[in-house]
């Protein structure tokens, strides 16, 4: 699935090294489980999928488990309908208009649908439509919660991975208190082994990755380091 800050480039380059004693471990977590483009590629070990937007959580327990019709062609009119008032309609319809007819797979960040380019015309509708159905299967099994990351139950020996908004970056809506959340990894390593994606890291924290990107949000062609950090072995 299109998302923000989607990790499906690189997820065949990091998944190695987060999976790389699973057998270990109890769980794998995600508490920032968006877009499902890193989870749904996990096997072999019991998976929770979190995310703090209700909506989106919604929707893919509706699409997973409940066989939810994806509308392939969702207006102008109705997706503007849902954006005003989100009460009147399901969270799991809200859920797919907010994220899967907008440009860029941010939340009501603009109608995307039949539209016209310098190729010719692109359905951005059924391309969503696609990617998730394209998941839908490997995503069977999933536990899906709507928590803040700090409510987490963190099970003892669990494997985690997360992908918090990053530090300094804006286009993710309300600031993200990036200190407060390298403390609870802190707290939760302790007992369990956290992966992190990030620009960035404390410096308790080692880089186990690294690679140059060029960001799909920009029209400049700005490029970016993504990196992997874990905890420092003491």
């Amino acid at each position: 699935m299109k998302y923000i800050g989607s990790k499906a480039r690189i997820c065949k380059d990091i998944l190695p090294l987060i999976l790389r004693d699973k057998e270990k471990h109890e769980v794998y977590i995600e508490p920032f489980a968006g877009g499902m483009n890193t989870i749904c590629e996990v096997s072999g070990i019991k998976r929770i999928a979190s995310d703090i937007n209700p909506y989106l959580i919604s929707m893919w327990e509706n699409v997973v488990y409940k066989d939810f019709k994806l509308p392939p062609d969702l207006s102008r009119d109705f997706y503007m309908e849902i954006k005003k008032d989100k009460s009147l309609h399901p969270p799991w319809v809200a859920g797919w208009a907010g994220f899967n007819c907008s440009y860029n797979g941010g939340f009501f960040r603009g109608y995307a649908g039949l539209t016209k380019t310098k190729e010719g015309f692109r359905d951005y509708q059924k391309e969503a439509v696609n990617n998730v159905l394209s998941q839908k299967e490997k995503l069977k099994g999933v536990e899906f919660l709507n928590k803040n990351y700090l409510d987490l139950n963190i099970p003892k020996n669990s494997l985690v991975y997360c992908d918090p908004p990053y530090k300094d970056v804006t286009h993710y809506g309300e600031k993200f208190d990036s200190d407060k959340f390298w403390s609870w990894v802190k707290d939760i390593s302790i007992h369990s082994k956290v992966f992190i994606s990030e620009y960035t890291a404390p410096s308790e924290f080692e880089c186990i990755w690294e690679q140059e990107l060029t960001s799909s949000l920009s029209r400049k062609n700005k490029t970016s380091v993504e990196r992997l950090f874990t905890l420092k072995n003491e």
